[in-house]
C-alpha cells in the first residue's frame, strides 16, 4: 500500500496532466516510456447540445505522443469512450470524450507536447525547429512545424490610441511591407503588404479611435493618415528628421569639397620634393585607373542623354545601367565625390604615410619596408603591394612629399552631426581646420547645433526662426531641407514638440529583419506576419 502511494506521488510529479485519467501501467520498452491509461467513468456534456451523458456506445484506443521524461520519449496508450447523446433534437447521435488538459480533437499529441511544438515553431520555424525538436526527442518535420505555426490564431485586433507606422523590406529594393505598432504598449498590431497608401488607409478606417499617428517623412503614409484617420494628429519622427538633416549636411560638405583638402606645405628651396602618386593613377602604368575613367565616361553619357530630355529609365536601358545607378549619375552634384566612391581602398592605405617617410629617410628596400609595416600590423603576406606602390617613386628625384591629408565628406559630416563633447581631440582639431577654411560649413554646423537643441528640448516653437536663419545663408541643400519641413509643417512641429516618436517601431523593424534572415529570406509574407504577431 505504501508503494502505491509513492507511485501516485511520482505520477503527480512526472505526469501532472494525467490526473484526470486512470493510469494502469507504466513501463519502458526499448528506450521508450509507454503509459497505459483509461478515462474515468463520468458523465460528459455533448459538444452540440451540452446535455451530459454517461451511456457508453463503445471504447477505442488513442496513441498520444507526450513530452519526453528523463531523456526518453513518452507514448500514452489511452482508452477512451464514445458516448450516446440521448437528446432527441440533437443532430449528434454519438460523441467521443476529450480529457481536459490532455487531449484535443484529431490530435496525436498531448496538449503539453503540442504547446512545446508551437513554442518551437514560433521561435525557430522550419528546419532549425526540427533540429531542436529532435534533441528534445520530439518527432516532428519542418513542414509540420510550419503548418502548426500557420494554424495558430492571430491576436485579437484592437485600436490603439497612439499608432506608429513604418516600412520594412522583405526583399530590399523590390518588395516592402508596412508594420503598425502600438506606441504605448510597444506591441505589433499588424503587418500589411506593400508600403502604399490604400492598405494603410483601409486599416486605419477599420480601427477608429486613433488619436496620434507617428510616421516617417514618406508621403504615402501622410496621405493614408489623412484618408483613414482624418481626426488623428500626425507626428513626424525626430530620428527621421535628424537623418534627413544629415543627408542635407553631407550634400553641403560635398559641394564644398575643396575646403576639405589641407593646403600644400611650401617645399624647401635647398632640395626638390616630388609629390606622391595621386590615388586616381595606376601605380604600375602611371595612367588613370580604369574605374575612374569608366565613372567619368558614364557621367558624361548620362548627362548628355539627360540634356536631350531622356528619362532615367530610358537612359538606363540605353547604357545598360540599373535604374538606381543611372539616377545616381543623373543627380550627381560633385563628380569628384562620385569618383572617390568608385575607388577601392586597399589594406596598404593606412601605411602609405609611413612608407613615404621612410623613403625620404633613404630606405628604398621594398622587402625591408614590408617587414617594418608588417610588424606594425599590416595584414599582407607578400611585399608585392609595397613594390607596386614604390615603383613610380623610383623614377622621381630627391625626396617624396607626403600627400596632404584629404578628409572624406562622410567623415566631416559625422563630425558636424555629432555632439561636440563626443569628439576626440584630433577630430576636433581637424574639424576646426576645415571650418576655418570654409565659412559655409561653419554656418551649417551652427544650424545643426540649433536643430539638435530643438530635438533634445522639444522646442518646436523655434522652428520658424531656424528656417529663416537657414535661408539667410548660402546653403542650397539646407534650403531644400527647410522647404521640405514647411511642406510637412504641422507634423514636424508636433514631432519637435510632443514626446511621441517611432522608436518602438524601429525596434520592431530590426526584429523583423532578424526573423526574415533567420529563415534565409525565403519565408512568405504570411509566415513572416504570423511569427511577428505571435512572438
Amino acid at each position: 500500500m505504501a508503494w502505491s502511494v509513492v507511485c501516485d506521488d511520482l505520477l503527480d510529479i512526472v505526469f501532472p496532466h494525467l490526473e484526470k485519467v486512470r493510469v494502469q501501467h507504466v513501463r519502458v520498452e526499448d528506450g521508450l516510456v509507454r503509459v497505459e491509461a483509461r478515462t474515468r467513468d463520468s458523465a460528459l456534456p455533448c459538444p452540440d447540445c451540452g446535455v451530459s451523458s454517461a451511456r457508453v456506445h463503445s471504447w477505442y484506443q488513442r496513441c498520444l505522443a507526450d513530452a519526453a521524461v528523463g531523456g526518453r520519449p513518452v507514448v500514452i496508450d489511452l482508452s477512451v469512450r464514445r458516448l450516446f447523446c440521448d437528446v432527441t433534437g440533437c443532430p449528434r447521435r454519438t460523441f467521443a470524450e476529450q480529457v481536459e488538459g490532455l487531449t484535443f480533437r484529431y490530435g496525436r499529441r498531448t496538449v503539453v507536447l503540442m504547446a512545446l511544438v508551437e513554442a518551437i515553431a514560433l521561435a525557430l520555424a522550419g528546419r532549425a525547429g526540427a533540429r531542436l525538436a529532435a534533441v528534445l526527442h520530439i518527432v516532428v518535420s519542418r513542414m509540420t512545424l510550419l503548418n502548426v505555426l500557420m494554424t495558430l490564431p492571430d491576436p485579437c485586433p484592437r485600436s490603439p490610441r497612439v499608432l506608429g507606422v513604418d516600412d520594412f523590406a522583405t526583399r530590399r529594393g523590390r518588395r516592402y511591407g508596412t508594420v503598425l505598432v502600438d506606441i504605448e504598449s510597444h506591441d505589433v498590431l499588424d503587418l500589411l503588404p506593400g508600403r502604399e497608401k490604400e492598405p494603410v488607409a483601409v486599416w486605419l478606417a477599420g480601427h477608429p479611435g486613433i488619436e496620434v499617428i507617428c510616421r516617417d517623412r514618406a508621403g504615402a503614409y501622410a496621405e493614408a493618415a489623412r484618408a483613414g484617420a482624418p481626426d488623428a494628429l500626425q507626428v513626424a519622427d525626430r530620428w527621421h528628421l535628424w537623418d534627413n538633416l544629415a543627408t542635407a549636411v553631407e550634400r553641403t560638405v560635398i559641394a564644398h569639397r575643396p575646403c576639405l583638402q589641407a593646403p600644400e606645405p611650401s617645399a624647401p628651396s635647398a632640395r626638390r620634393l616630388a609629390p606622391a602618386p595621386p590615388s586616381t593613377l595606376n601605380p604600375d602604368t602611371g595612367i588613370e585607373k580604369w574605374l575612374v575613367t569608366r565613372t567619368r565616361e558614364r557621367h558624361e553619357a548620362v548627362q548628355r542623354l539627360l540634356a536631350k530630355g531622356w528619362s532615367i529609365s530610358a537612359i538606363g536601358r540605353e547604357l545598360g545601367l540599373a535604374r538606381h545607378t543611372a539616377e545616381r549619375y543623373a543627380h550627381c552634384e560633385n563628380l569628384d565625390g562620385l569618383i572617390d566612391g568608385a575607388l577601392r581602398t586597399t589594406r596598404l592605405d593606412d601605411y602609405k604615410p609611413y612608407l613615404i617617410r621612410r623613403w625620404n629617410e633613404g630606405c628604398t628596400d621594398a622587402a625591408r619596408l614590408f617587414r617594418e609595416i608588417q610588424a606594425q600590423g599590416y595584414p599582407g603576406r607578400t611585399p608585392q603591394a609595397v613594390r607596386r606602390y614604390l615603383r613610380p617613386l623610383r623614377t622621381g628625384l630627391g625626396s617624396i612629399r607626403s600627400p596632404a591629408p584629404v578628409l572624406k565628406p562622410q567623415q566631416v559630416t559625422n563630425w558636424i552631426m555629432w555632439n561636440p563633447q563626443h569628439l576626440r581631440t584630433d577630430e576636433e582639431q581637424q574639424l576646426g581646420e576645415v571650418l576655418a577654411r570654409c565659412p559655409e560649413l561653419t554656418a551649417a554646423r551652427s544650424h545643426v547645433h540649433a536643430f539638435a537643441h530643438m530635438i533634445c528640448n522639444l522646442g518646436g516653437d523655434s522652428l520658424p526662426a531656424w528656417t529663416d536663419a537657414v535661408h539667410a545663408d548660402d546653403l542650397p541643400a539646407l534650403h531644400a531641407f527647410a522647404d521640405g519641413l514647411q511642406r510637412d509643417h504641422q507634423a514636424v512641429i508636433a514631432g519637435l514638440t510632443l514626446p511621441w516618436s517611432s522608436g518602438p517601431v524601429e525596434g520592431h523593424v530590426n526584429r523583423i529583419k532578424m526573423l526574415k534572415r533567420q529563415m534565409y529570406g525565403r519565408a512568405g509574407f504570411a509566415l513572416l506576419r504570423k511569427r511577428v504577431l505571435l512572438t
